[in-house]
């Protein structure tokens, strides 16, 4: 928490480690460079930053050294408003696609932070279609599936869900909505979560991604540990909504009667 160099280093390296797995796409924790667990609205205006600041430039650069890679990571963003907001940035060859800023704000994050007003962003990169959300987001229905409405093929979510109580035997929930979530929309899902603890908040370290079909292409294995997971991907594939010979999981759809 705070030690933004130290951050850096980490998410430098990490973004470093992807691209030489050959990611194409790379996706990064929510607020990766400031820490999360903010004491007050204070402490988070003192760690933000513009879009020229370092955490946003560590993105560009990576996605440079990529050889055009799309990198989508979260930040603490100094608004042009002078409002503070948890954001995230997509960036495509060193260029700045779209920041988007969090509506749906979790716990003591409404004590910090100021409630995006706009739209979560879908992106066209060489890729595919790339919609942006971040971590609580994902709880909302209604925002995921606007996203693969506007023709998102994947939905990539920097993320740091607070670790739940997980009854015997089964799997984090969180790791599993995910999986629902692209299984209801037939579109490619990629959280990045944080691992380990900060603050006496310990993390779920549950990334994923999953595939279309809901099941994971990749997930981690550790809460404790930080990983860099990697999966092939055809984003084209997230283009058929089709379930069976006569069903579309978009065309079958009532909304008349939503």
């Amino acid at each position: 928490m705070g030690a933004v160099d130290d951050n850096l280093i980490a998410l430098r390296a990490a973004l470093a480690d992807a691209l030489a797995a050959d990611a194409g796409i790379v996706v990064a924790t929510e607020l990766a460079g400031s820490g999360y667990a903010f004491a007050d609205a204070e402490e988070a205006r003192a760690h933000a930053e513009d879009l020229d600041g370092p955490t946003v430039s560590a993105y560009r650069d990576a996605s440079q050294a990529g050889g055009g890679a799309v990198v989508v990571g979260g930040f603490c963003e100094r608004g042009d408003d002078g409002n503070t907001y948890n954001s995230a940035v997509a960036v495509e060859a060193g260029e700045v696609l779209a920041v988007y800023r969090k509506l749906h704000l979790w716990h003591d994050e409404q004590s910090c932070f100021t409630p995006g007003a706009e739209v979560p962003p879908v992106v066209e990169t060489h890729h595919g279609r790339i919609g942006v959300a971040i971590c609580y987001d994902l709880e909302f229905p209604e925002v995921t599936r606007s996203l693969a409405l506007r023709g998102a093929d994947l939905l990539a979510l920097p993320t740091n869900w607070p670790r739940t109580v997980v009854p015997p035997g089964e799997r984090s929930m969180l790791g599993t909505l995910a999986m629902a979530t692209a299984r209801l929309s037939r579109t490619f899902v990629a959280v990045c979560d944080r691992a380990g603890a900060e603050r006496g908040v310990d993390y779920e370290g549950a990334s994923i991604i999953a595939g279309p079909d809901g099941y994971p292409l990749a997930e981690s294995t550790d809460p404790l540990a930080s990983q860099v997971l990697t999966a092939t991907a055809d984003l084209a594939h997230a283009r058929d909504k089709r379930t069976g010979p006569r069903n579309d999981v978009v065309t079958d759809r009532r909304p008349d009667l939503y």
